[in-house]
């Protein structure tokens, strides 16, 4: 069969979608749209910031689509006149409906970062790590109008470190992705594979993360919290709760983000979980089996600190309790 070079439409919207987009467009691929999700406003200011895919389009001279919603008769139709015959979605933040899944020759390929049928859903990479895997990997899916639910075409695996936080897994896997993706379009395109089921039975799913889901249980084990931290890296975080004396020498109630920490399991300190400790010359709080040692901290209102100086400003931090 004669090589095709294929027409695309990219669907995509963070750092990981553009990792892959900028590969594409590095390999030689025509990349004819992209859409991506709205403009958000963000701070105190609601200054207006473009998604990464969306920089990444526009220096690379790239007509832009931004719609709230791709129900819309209008959207379809546009995106019908372009005329591409495969679409490469990557984190876009929409299901795509049947109506626009039926549009191009090669369908719909979703670059999906887990081994589906596992952790099908919006925070694949967080819950591998929430859940203790020992590995991951990513996924190219021929997709269907459901979530995460269409035929495997290829998969890869990714071992992910002892220690190794969200954001980094997130950016090795963006690179396998794009490696896979790039070298896949070919077979794809001339008929060499065979789709295959996913087994439905053995799906397992997560939630889109949300703020408070960075609430510390201190009733957990000191590797539970641990996994949340590295899985909750860069955003949102982990954080408890402390009573700090107020100018009118009322304890007041903030909270406070454990920016970096490390564990030391299975040490025997008690059972005050959440209390605050001295441990070999390190703070840490006792959890069920062992400790989490701060490294640094931010309190709410305040530059983040490391825990050396933060002791020095608060100086009955040791010995009190988050909660």
């Amino acid at each position: 069969m004669n090589k095709i070079d294929p027409k695309i439409i990219f669907f995509g919207t963070p750092e990981f979608a553009s990792g892959i987009l900028e590969s594409l467009i590095g390999a030689g691929y025509k990349i004819s749209a992209v859409f991506t999700q709205p403009d958000k406003k963000v701070g105190r200011d609601r200054k207006i910031v473009f998604s990464p895919v969306k920089k990444l389009a526009l220096r690379r001279e790239i007509k832009v689509f931004q719609p709230e919603s791709l129900r819309e008769i209008r959207i379809i139709r546009d995106i019908g006149k372009i005329g591409a015959n495969l679409f490469i979605i990557a984190a876009y933040g929409k299901i795509l409906p049947k109506e626009i899944l039926d549009i191009p020759e090669f369908g719909a390929i979703n670059i999906h970062a887990s081994l589906l049928p596992k952790y099908r859903g919006a925070s694949p990479v967080q819950c591998a790590i929430l859940e203790g895997e020992k590995e991951t990997g990513i996924t190219l899916m021929l997709m269907n109008e459901k979530m995460d639910e269409g035929d495997v075409l290829v998969q890869e695996k990714m071992e992910i470190g002892e220690n190794e936080t969200a954001q980094i897994l997130l950016e090795g896997l963006e690179k396998l992705g794009a490696k896979m993706m790039v070298g896949f379009i070919p077979d794809w395109t001339s008929g060499k594979v065979n789709p295959r089921p996913q087994n439905h039975s053995q799906a397992t799913y997560c939630q889109i993360i949300r703020r408070q889901d960075g609430k510390i249980n201190w009733n957990f084990s000191a590797a539970e919290i641990h996994r949340k931290w590295r899985a909750y890296q860069p955003w949102p975080g982990i954080f408890s709760i402390i009573e700090i004396p107020a100018k009118d020498g009322k304890n007041q109630p903030k909270r406070i983000k454990l920016s970096e920490v490390e564990i030391i399991p299975r040490s025997e300190t008690g059972e005050d979980f959440g209390k605050i400790i001295k441990y070999n010359q390190n703070v840490a709080v006792q959890a069920k089996q062992g400790l989490i040692v701060l490294k640094k901290v931010q309190l709410e209102g305040k530059n983040e600190m490391d825990m050396a100086d933060f002791v020095r400003g608060y100086p009955d931090f040791v010995g009190s309790k988050l909660e």
